[in-house]
Order: structure tokens, then C-alpha cells, then sequence
């Protein structure tokens, strides 16, 4: 993975974090992601709207949390590459002090989102950390320096469970970060889901398999686990492009061009 002390960025093979820059419409890919980008949406052309769904859930979930939560300090856990705007650019908007850790494992995207986020200035960092074991990140002196762990922190957990086959770990990731935290934490997730158009979607996670990305799928009952304890927000579980919607999503999106559910818990 490295060269001469210098991460190979592998720009002659797909990767799944600049395959979903792609499709956002991002420019920080190359050949092989968009070609694998393009094979993805003739097998399901739903696909770049319901990525952008995924992201403006993400948008609205940020929002929603520190416009109407008083939220002030943010977790972005497997943030992937930086797609503007990005999560600080959301919730500076509504306070600029607003602090944000982003966290991934990745070494290619931790080789190219820093320099990503560019003029993100103070209280704005990228650590590398793995999901499965929080302490990789929490411990960290940027992280130490970014958020306090005494006050209450919103984290996020936008499509990145998928990545965790087993359900028993993927529920263990999830509550052992939210161990960690204080009371009155907010934790947003959105979890892909197969129910509403199977037969293509299994198609994908074909693709995405033989790109070497996992892809799991799961039912509504199971997505719901992962609140377990928490206080859900209104609506509760629903479909990503049907929380809290603004007015601003696309015209013509239907239920079936949609695979991922969302929802937004608070810890007591």
C-alpha cells in the first residue's frame, strides 16, 4: 500500500469511497472508479439518486442537530472522502464554533481527505481510527483536543455499517462508541436496505463484491437494533429521503429507488 514511505493512492483499480465521490459528482476519482460507477448505475440506475439521498439525509441530520438540538460538537465515523459541503460546512452554517472530528481507516482516503478539506481551519480534524475499536480514535491527542467528552457529541453513522457483515458486530461497533459518550448524545445512522427493490439490488452487491467491497443488506427489524435504548427522533425509522424532508429532494424519487433506512436516537 505504500511506496517509498507514500501511500500507493491505487489509481488503476476501483476503491468504494471515490466510486461514491463519483457518483455525488465529485471530482477527487479516476478512471477506474468512474468506470466502476457507471457499471453500478446500468445495473441499477437508481443509484446516483439514492446516494444523493444518503447525503442530503446527512445534511438534514447535521442541521437538525445542532440548529434544533444544540448539538456543538460532531463525530463523523467512516466519513470517507470529504464532499462539499461537508459536515463542518453544515453546521458551521449554524454555529460557527461547531467543532468535528472526522475519522476513517482507510489509508487511501486518510492519504487524500485531509488536504481535502482545505481551509476547514481550527476545531476541524481527520484521525485515523478503526470503527470496530473507538479507542484507536478517542484516544488520540486530536481528537482529545477537538471534543469534549463531558458534553454531549452527535455522531454519525452514514452508510458504513454495510461494510460489517456479521450483525451481532455491527450492533457491537455501534453501542460500544456510544458507551463512550455522555448523556444527551445524539446518534444518526443510515443503514442500507434491500426490501424496497431487491432483484436489482442484489445485482450491486454482486458488483460491488467483486470490486472487493462488502455490501450488506438489512431488514427493517435489524436496522431498528441499533437504537436499541435510545429515544428516537420523529419519524423514527423511516427511509432516508422521508426524514425530516426540506422541500429541496428531487422530483420523481420513488420508495424503490431508495435502499437505505435513517433515523436519528438520543441517549438518555
Amino acid at each position: 500500500m505504500s511506496i517509498d514511505g507514500q501511500v500507493d493512492l491505487e489509481t488503476e483499480r476501483a476503491h468504494g469511497a471515490r466510486i461514491y465521490d463519483y457518483i455525488l459528482g465529485g471530482t477527487d476519482n479516476f478512471a477506474a472508479d468512474r468506470e466502476a460507477g457507471e457499471g453500478s448505475l446500468r445495473i441499477w440506475p437508481a443509484l446516483r439518486a439514492h446516494m444523493q439521498a444518503n447525503r442530503a439525509f446527512m445534511h438534514r441530520v447535521a442541521r437538525f442537530l445542532a440548529a434544533e438540538r444544540g448539538i456543538t460538537q460532531f463525530l463523523d465515523i467512516g466519513s470517507g472522502l470529504p464532499t462539499s459541503p461537508n459536515l463542518h460546512e453544515i453546521v458551521r452554517s449554524v454555529d460557527p464554533a461547531a467543532t468535528v472530528v472526522y475519522t476513517d481507516i482507510d489509508p487511501l482516503v486518510l492519504a487524500q481527505a485531509p488536504s481535502m478539506l482545505g481551509a476547514a481551519g481550527a476545531g476541524t480534524v481527520y484521525v485515523a481510527g478503526d470503527m470496530r475499536d473507538p479507542r484507536t480514535f478517542i484516544d488520540t491527542p486530536e481528537f482529545r483536543r477537538t471534543l469534549d467528552l463531558g458534553e454531549p457529541v452527535g455522531v454519525l453513522l452514514i452508510a458504513i455499517v454495510h461494510f460489517i457483515e456479521d450483525d451481532a458486530e455491527a450492533l457491537r461497533v455501534v453501542r460500544q462508541v456510544l458507551d463512550l459518550l455522555p448523556s444527551g448524545s445524539f446518534l444518526a445512522m443510515s443503514i442500507a436496505t434491500d426490501e424496497f427493490d431487491p432483484v436489482p439490488l442484489a445485482r450491486v452487491r454482486e458488483e460491488y463484491n467483486r470490486l472487493g467491497e462488502t455490501l450488506i443488506f438489512r431488514d427493517r427489524p435489524t436496522a431498528l437494533s441499533f437504537f436499541d435504548g435510545l429515544e428516537l427522533e420523529e419519524p423514527g425509522l423511516v427511509q432516508v429521503h422521508k426524514w425530516h424532508p426540506d422541500g429541496t429532494e428531487p422530483a420523481g424519487v420513488r420508495d424503490s429507488d431508495i435502499a437505505m433506512y435513517g433515523a436519528v436516537g438520543r441517549k438518555p
